[in-house]
């Protein structure tokens, strides 16, 4: 490695860094919060049979799963300002990537759902329950921790995700490494440095992982 090259990565990395912790983690964390949500509420209209919405849960995760991300990041950053919607480019990606993995992650919880047995339905009702209190205290609670490996499966594949988010001009970590190598021109090297804080921060949420699931292990969730 030359000086120059090696000076321009050690320039570059706090820089990248920065831009890693300040918007690409709150851009994850604010478009997995939305999935999440989107999630448990499409799951839960399948699993309650709601006619109509289940059919309109069922076109929306067909939608979604059967186009590209990047095209849908364009459709609503580029598109909808055609007819008179115009969103910042932060907001935008997060709404983009909320809906999308929200509907990979709808079913993720349906299955979750599906899972605890029917007859945890009737002991709660049993006991004098209601519908809500037993989804909130009984079915909800053993789904999560079913549904957990692959919720933060998916929220680690999001943080690579937002990547895509430079293509919309989104100023996060990757597309902050795009305008440098613009200055200096050391594509291999800085793109090398980027996906090595990637993988930093991947590392962190698999570790969190892990240690999330050996808890629940131990309180008679999943298996770590």
């Amino acid at each position: 490695m030359n000086e120059r090259l090696w000076n321009i990565l050690v320039d570059s990395f706090p820089k990248l860094l920065g831009y890693g912790i300040r918007v690409t983690v709150p851009l994850t964390v604010l478009s997995f919060s939305l999935a999440l949500f989107i999630a448990v509420i499409v799951a839960l209209i399948q699993y309650a049979d709601v006619k109509g919405l289940r059919q309109l849960c069922r076109f929306y995760i067909w939608i979604i799963r059967g186009t590209p991300l990047l095209v849908q990041l364009y459709i609503v950053f580029f598109g909808l300002p055609s007819v008179g919607i115009k969103l910042e480019a932060f907001p935008a990606a997060v709404l983009v990537f909320g809906f999308n993995e929200g509907a990979y992650m709808a079913e993720t919880m349906r299955g979750a759902l599906e899972s605890v047995p029917r007859g945890q339905m009737e002991a709660g009702y049993c006991v004098g329950m209601n519908y809500v209190q037993i989804m909130a205290h009984v079915v909800l609670p053993q789904a999560f921790r079913t549904a957990f490996p692959a919720l933060s499966n998916s929220m680690i594949s999001m943080l690579k995700e937002t990547s895509m988010a430079a293509s919309i001009t989104v100023m996060e970590m990757f597309r902050q490494a795009q305008v440098i190598n613009g200055r200096v021109y050391e594509s291999l090297g800085l793109y090398c440095e980027v996906a090595l804080i990637y993988l930093l921060f991947c590392t962190l949420l698999t570790w969190l992982q892990r240690v999330c699931e050996k808890r629940l292990s131990r309180n008679g969730g999943i298996k770590a």
